[in-house]
């Protein structure tokens, strides 16, 4: 079967390697994948950097998600052959024609999502839900600003805002971006570059300013949204897009009386792992009631995956990028 190698560490166009492996076999506990869709991520960059948290031994395959058909069963497993599922074999593994995961990091997904769309969901939308449902309790009727909204979390979390009655205002960068934000479902959406969104924010909302932020950005997005949170209000930080790591002055959270959370959603996968099939069954119903489809950007051939990931570091692309390993 044929594979994305790395055997050595560099940027993607230049490390990744399309080699033909071993197919897996499962052990117990596990299932063999085959992979009908795996979703291009930015930490598939780091990566093949070696800069992420967690550094595979070389050679190894990026990819942390996908989607496909089970085709191989090991002992001790639930799971039946033929199912169609979700699969995180994180953080590598997905970008190959066939890859092994560990029966939790694999749910079930219905006849009516294409795998492209359950590629594109898994991560974004766990990430955003957990972030806005269990870390800012947000509530029907509620304000939510969502930083990014044009990319593949930000879009997840407009849509879901919108799913759980919230007002919801985004910000992008340019006027196709804008634009996406508004066919997604943003009441209000402003352009970065062109506009002050604090003010904007401030003047929707009376003054009041927004319940509940969504940051995946982090740098000066975060300090200019500390002037637009509502008292009471939940700052989420979900990444760090913009490159700057911002301080939160902790006298500034005294006065307004408004929280800074963090999300890191790879930890709950550690600590409490129960939250993620409940998210996910959560998800699917969201899915099949037509409240949320993940925006999709481009479904690129597997072999122009390293060009697809320089694409995605490049920040000109809109939600999620999906390849087709079986195509």
């Amino acid at each position: 079967m044929r594979a994305w190698q790395v055997h050595e560490l560099g940027e993607p166009g230049k490390v990744l390697k399309l080699e033909e492996v071993e197919e897996p076999e499962p052990g117990s506990g596990e299932v063999v994948v085959e992979v009908e869709a795996a979703a291009l991520n930015f930490f598939d960059i780091l990566l093949c950097r070696g800069e992420y948290q967690e550094r595979p031994e070389l050679p190894f395959t990026p990819g942390g998600e996908v989607a496909g058909k089970v085709s191989g069963i090991g002992d001790n497993t639930e799971l039946q052959a033929g199912q169609r599922v979700i699969a995180t074999p994180f953080p590598s593994g997905g970008y190959s024609q066939k890859v092994t995961v560990p029966e939790h990091s694999v749910f079930p997904i219905p006849e009516s999502m294409p795998f492209t769309s359950a590629a594109a969901m898994h991560i974004a939308y766990q990430t955003a839900h957990v972030g806005l449902h269990r870390r800012a309790a947000l509530r029907e009727g509620e304000t939510v600003l969502v930083h990014a909204g044009a990319g593949g979390v930000g879009s997840a979390a407009i849509q879901l805002a919108k799913a759980a009655g919230a007002r919801v205002f985004a910000t992008a960068g340019g006027a196709e971006k804008v634009e996406i934000c508004r066919e997604l479902g943003a009441d209000i959406a402003v352009d970065y570059k062109e506009e002050n969104f604090v003010d904007a924010v401030k003047e929707a909302t009376g003054g009041r300013g927004a319940d509940v932020i969504f940051d995946p950005v982090g740098g000066d997005v975060f300090d200019l949204s500390r002037k637009c949170v509502a008292f009471e209000g939940h700052i989420v930080i979900v990444g760090f897009a913009g490159g700057r790591i911002a301080s939160a002055p902790t006298n500034h959270a005294l006065v307004k009386n408004y929280s800074v959370t963090g999300l890191h959603w790879g930890l709950y996968n550690k600590v409490m792992p129960e939250l993620i099939p409940e998210t996910h069954e959560a998800l699917i119903k969201l899915y099949e009631q037509g409240e949320i489809d993940p925006l999709i950007y481009k479904t690129v051939p597997f072999e122009e995956v390293p060009k697809a990931l320089e694409l995605l570091q490049s920040r000109k692309t809109h939600g999620k990028l999906v390849t087709t390993p079986l195509q």
